[in-house]
């Protein structure tokens, strides 16, 4: 193993998409994968015990998914160089795992030589973003924020509730949900709730 060997860390629920891209790793001569963990929480063990040069971390994990753990791993080693690598790219996704600290974002339909490409990258210190992610990214960070109870009382219509079972969930009057509610469709540019829930989930706002 050459000195100069980038070491990598692969986080993915999937036995399959491990050994995948540890294949692929290993065949560069520049690289090699240290450790492999199947959820958030493994990942932030495994990242005390080896110190990767990089980290491929997926969003959707039992235990601990991806964002909760590059949070982690970001605020105890601040020279952590993480990568994103995800079937997800709706903007919220993107926004969030970048947010909490990772460098990169890759799809995991990319082709090796862009996986390969974006791990050198971070590795030397720089973002990789994709264009079409970095779009995505710049749309997500335009678009007004929403607060924490505004989320919930989004989640709570996604699932089919009305506003009085909202107000009951969230131990809140209904009058105060109707409010929430006015300012979610104004905050989303649509113009009823079902819009409003077809665009949350299309942004990876809420999920169904």
């Amino acid at each position: 193993m050459l000195a100069t060997t980038i070491q990598v860390l692969i986080v993915d629920d999937h036995a399959i998409v491990r050994r995948g891209l540890a294949t692929i790793i290993d065949r560069d001569p520049e690289m090699t994968v240290i450790a492999q963990a199947e959820d958030g929480q493994q990942a932030i063990a495994h990242f005390r015990d080896y110190q990767p040069d990089v980290t491929l971390m997926d969003l959707r994990m039992p235990q601990m998914d991806g964002v909760a753990a590059i949070a982690a791993i970001c605020a105890e080693f601040k020279q952590a160089r993480i990568i994103v690598l995800t079937t997800y790219d709706r903007d919220e996704d993107i926004y969030r795992g970048l947010h909490a600290g990772a460098q990169g974002y890759l799809l995991k339909d990319s082709k090796a030589d862009e996986l390969l490409n974006a791990i050198r990258i971070v590795h030397n210190g720089q973002k990789y973003v994709p264009q079409t992610v970095g779009a995505k990214l710049l749309q997500r960070m335009s678009n007004p924020e929403l607060s924490e109870r505004e989320l919930a009382v989004l989640q709570l219509m996604a699932q089919g509730m009305s506003n009085v079972d909202i107000a009951t969930a969230l131990s809140i009057g209904e009058s105060t949900v109707k409010s929430h509610i006015n300012r979610l469709l104004s905050k989303l540019g649509v113009n009823d709730r079902t819009q409003a829930v077809i665009v949350a989930v299309k942004r990876g706002l809420v999920s169904l």
